[in-house]
This record gives structure tokens, sequence and C-alpha cells, in this order.
């Protein structure tokens, strides 16, 4: 629907990522504002003119009161072609969200401006904000790294919105087209699980790597740059950190992996943590030929449950809930949860 991709693809090639990075940055600490031969440019907030940043911030506070107020409608027609012609999505945020930030308030982060340049789009358009050192990203800057991204003028504006449920970040991704900013993307995410932010799910999971714990370790880990990242193709020195950590508790046997169990073997696909309320469960993804027998599939996830936690036994240190997800070739899957406590 939009030239964004997903965090955990974006994730896969952060060690090409990096490595570009450092071969550029070893040469020369550089702003990304003074790179003129570069296709892609950034300006921070305090490289911008007044009258654009003011514009960037307005347009995402009439867009979030329009998302607010559950106007879809009027969100659409602000919208670039692509986005407008697919609304569904974005339109399933807005009606899950409405309750909680219409009680809630937003304040603006200071805007990013990124200008692609070109006349094709970019296979990979990395955007260096603000300055970096001969190490990397230093504690003001940021990137950002859009693949197959059209060339224009873009902006990213976060807002920090204080909800009932507790902190988000709701974060908008415009184009500009003549002298308006219309939608290009729009990311919703939770702050915080159970009241804990990405600094907390950090220092635990350390904690777990102390106690040899890697795979509790790893995924928290992960949920900590989730909830530390507003949209998943942000790097900054905090997340560029944590990524370097994580590595050094890496499982050896993450899924793709199989998972005996009893006389059988599932092939597992995925693994990762999740937000449930309050709570932080665990996914796990396998293989299955056909789940449309759903008393048979139950007992499939019951059993893969069961196995993974009888292996791991940390993880029960770790979530409240676990989640298996048997899916099948043609993409339908069939899922089942249950409380940690309550897998014996």
């Amino acid at each position: 629907m939009s030239a964004f991709t997903s965090f955990m693809k974006i994730f896969q090639n952060k060690s090409l990522v990096s490595s570009l990075r450092l071969i550029a940055l070893t040469l020369v600490a550089v702003s990304a504002l003074s790179s003129s031969a570069s296709a892609q440019t950034c300006l921070t907030s305090d490289d911008m003119d007044a009258a654009t940043r003011t514009a960037l911030t307005n347009t995402a506070n009439k867009y979030f009161s329009m998302a607010a107020k559950g106007d879809g409608a009027s969100l659409r027609q602000n919208s670039i072609p692509a986005i407008a012609s697919d609304f569904t999505g974005i339109q399933n945020v807005i009606d899950d969200n409405k309750a909680n930030f219409s009680a809630g308030s937003a304040s603006a982060r200071p805007p990013y401006l990124l200008k692609a340049e070109g006349t094709a789009p970019l296979q990979r358009a990395e955007f260096l904000c603000g300055l970096f050192s001969a190490n990397g990203q230093t504690a003001n800057s940021s990137e950002f790294v859009i693949p197959n991204l059209p060339p224009g003028n873009y902006a990213v504006v976060i807002l920090d919105v204080t909800t009932p449920k507790g902190p988000y970040t709701d974060s908008f991704v415009l184009q500009q087209q003549g002298t308006d900013w219309k939608l290009g993307g729009y990311y919703v995410k939770q702050s915080a699980v159970g009241g804990h932010d990405g600094n907390w799910f950090a220092d635990r999971a350390r904690a777990f790597k102390a106690k040899g714990q890697t795979h509790d370790a790893w995924l928290y880990y992960i949920e900590a740059r989730e909830l530390l990242a507003p949209v998943n193709f942000m790097y900054t020195q905090k997340t560029d950190k944590l990524y370097d950590e994580m590595q050094t508790v890496k499982p050896a046997d993450l899924p793709p992996s199989d998972l005996n169990a009893g006389a059988k073997t599932y092939k597992l696909t995925d693994e990762f943590p999740t937000i449930s309320g309050k709570d932080l469960d665990l996914v796990v993804k396998y293989q299955s030929p056909d789940v449309s027998d759903t008393g048979k599939t139950f007992q499939d996830n019951m059993a893969v449950m069961k196995a993974l936690v009888t292996k791991y036994p940390e993880l029960r240190d770790g979530f409240e809930g676990f989640v298996a997800r048997a899916v099948e070739p043609s993409g339908r899957d069939y899922g089942s949860l249950m409380s940690m406590k309550d897998i014996k």
C-alpha cells in the first residue's frame, strides 16, 4: 500500500545497513545535509525554515485530530493516490484507536524533511539526519532506510500521545504535492507494555543474558527496539546499540528450525513477542499441510507450545501467554492462545 516495508524485512538487512554505514562514516564525519552528491538528503527541524517546520507540525496535528475523531473519510481525501486507493488498512487502525485517542492528547516531536532525488524509485533510500561521527550515530542523529521510494519530498512527523491506555506514538509520513503535504503513511504504536518502556525491556534483556537465558534475552531485545522506534524504518544511536548487543545472545536455533514433539517434528518458521493488552506474549508460527480440521490443529498447536516450553523453560519467565499459529501453504492459518501457567 505504501513504499515502506515491515520492520522484520528491514531488520533482516540490518547487518548490511550497518556495514555500509560504517564504511562511509570511517572516511569522514558528515552531516547528511552537507552531502550534496547524495541522492537522498535529510533536514532536521533545526535545518529547515520556520514556515516549513510549522506546516509539517500543523499538518500532522490536523491529521491526528481527524484520526482521533474517527474521520477516515477526511484523512483519505488528504492522502496521496496510492494510499487513498487502498485505505482499508489505515481505516482499521483509525477504528481500533478512535476511542483511546479521542480521550488522549498529542505532542509533536521535531519533524524530519526527506528529499529523494532522481527520476526513478530508489531501490534503497537511506537518509542520515543530523550529525554523525566516525563511530556512527550520535545522541541527536537518526537514520531512515526506505526501500523502493519514488523521488519526491517527504516528511516524518512523530506525535507522542498520552492516552487512558498508556503512551503511544502516532507517526505520519507526509509527501509534498504542490503546496500541500499529503498522507503517505500512518503508523500507531504502543510505547510501553504494562507500564514498561523500551529501556525497561532492554534492562530485562541484559538480566536474562546474565543468567544465560538467551532466548528470553533475544526476544526482549526485539521488544525493546520495537518500543523505542516509533516507525520500523527508523534507526537511532540507541537502537543501533541494541542491535549490536543482541547479536551477542542470538540463539543458534531460531526459526526456521525443527521442533520435536513426541514422534512428530514441526517446522517452525517464525518466533516473536507481541503485545496483548498489558501483557507480553510469545508467538510461534509453524508449517501445517492443512488447518481446516480445527480440532486436530488445536492439538498440534498445544503440542508445539508444550514442546517448546519443555525445551526452553526460561520462556515461562519472560511471557504471560503463548500463541501457536499453524500456517498452511495457502497462507491460511489457525492460532491458539494459552496462558503460560496453563501449559503443562
